[in-house]
């Protein structure tokens, strides 16, 4: 459960919801929208030059269907929140999240006073850092931040993870250091972000699908990723239960690379990784990976970075020197 200190800074009745509740019964779009339409503005809710800040959910009123032009992370702390995004309906629990792109219609029902919800406004820029610290793998989360950057995104993703604890402490800080103000906030809060990206993915399982093309996606990915060594797409057929030349097909229109393509990223990214980080010979470092041909292996390799194994590595020990 979030921390009590927390919650009673979420729990007083805000000026703007004493207003709902003495008469107004209705959104002030004013404190939300710069001129006219439906876009709801970073500029209204930021700082200027601040990248990230938090606002209690608004209780007691109905939010029309709108979008941000800021990505939106709403953390339940209490209660639950009915929320339509893009046409299907959300019941936020206590300790859930839901991650709304720039496009991503949402529309919100009343809340009652015990039901007390974060809103996160965060410019796209944010995530930098912590998309560094991602692998780079296509996961649907990762590709949610890669999309949010370009300005791209109109999909949402709400993971059920109010159990796992990691998640729900490294949420807490995020929370802690904005309320409270904590020195060097910036720097530990986007450290904070990547972390909580890194658990989102380790626990994709909990991640609730707006379409069956997302969860085929994502058990692909994890394929990829769990058994990269030695996996194939005839054994991630049989494990989908699909027809092999149909799940060629579909990757390679969702993703618009082949699965073989997705394969040799995760290999080569983890063959990287095994240089910089292990004394493991370059034949031992291409057998770990998948790769007993060591010259198809240098190809490929060299291919992705521009250098050879060998001189990757020593780039790397050079900084180090």
């Amino acid at each position: 459960m979030i921390d009590q200190a927390i919650l009673d800074r979420l729990r007083p009745i805000t000026a703007e919801e004493r207003s709902i509740l003495d008469g107004s019964g209705a959104i002030d779009w004013n404190l939300y929208i710069e001129r006219t339409g439906s876009v709801i503005n970073a500029k209204k809710l930021l700082d200027s030059g601040k990248l990230i800040t938090i606002r209690p959910h608004t209780r007691f009123v109905h939010f029309s269907a709108h979008t941000h032009d800021y990505v939106e992370l709403v953390y339940m702390c209490q209660g639950k929140t009915t929320h339509i995004a893009n046409g299907v309906k959300i019941e936020l629990q206590q300790g859930e999240l839901l991650f709304l792109g720039q496009g991503a219609i949402q529309e919100i029902l009343p809340a009652g006073a015990d039901d007390l919800a974060v809103n996160f406004i965060i410019q796209p820029s944010f995530f930098d850092k912590a998309l560094e610290m991602l692998d780079e793998e296509e996961t649907p989360l990762r590709k949610f931040i890669v999309d949010s950057l370009n300005r791209q995104n109109s999909n949402y993703l709400y993971f059920k993870v109010s159990h796992i604890l990691p998640i729900q402490n490294l949420v807490e800080n995020l929370l802690w250091t904005l309320i409270y103000n904590v020195p060097n906030k910036h720097g530990l809060n986007q450290t904070t972000m990547g972390l909580l990206l890194m658990h989102l993915i380790n626990h994709a399982d909990h991640l609730i699908y707006a379409s069956e093309r997302d969860k085929t996606l994502t058990r692909i990915f994890r394929y990829i990723e769990e058994d990269y060594r030695d996996g194939s797409l005839t054994e991630l057929a049989q494990l989908l239960h699909y027809d092999l030349a149909w799940l060629s097909r579909q990757i390679k229109q969702w993703t618009g690379k082949s699965y073989t393509e997705h394969l040799q990223e995760k290999r080569i990214s983890q063959a990287a990784y095994l240089l910089k980080n292990t004394r493991m010979r370059v034949d031992q470092v291409a057998e770990a990976v998948g790769y007993s041909n060591l010259r198809y292996f240098h190809q490929l390799f060299r291919a992705r970075y521009g250098f050879s194994p060998k001189r990757y590595r020593d780039s790397f020990q050079a900084l180090s020197r």
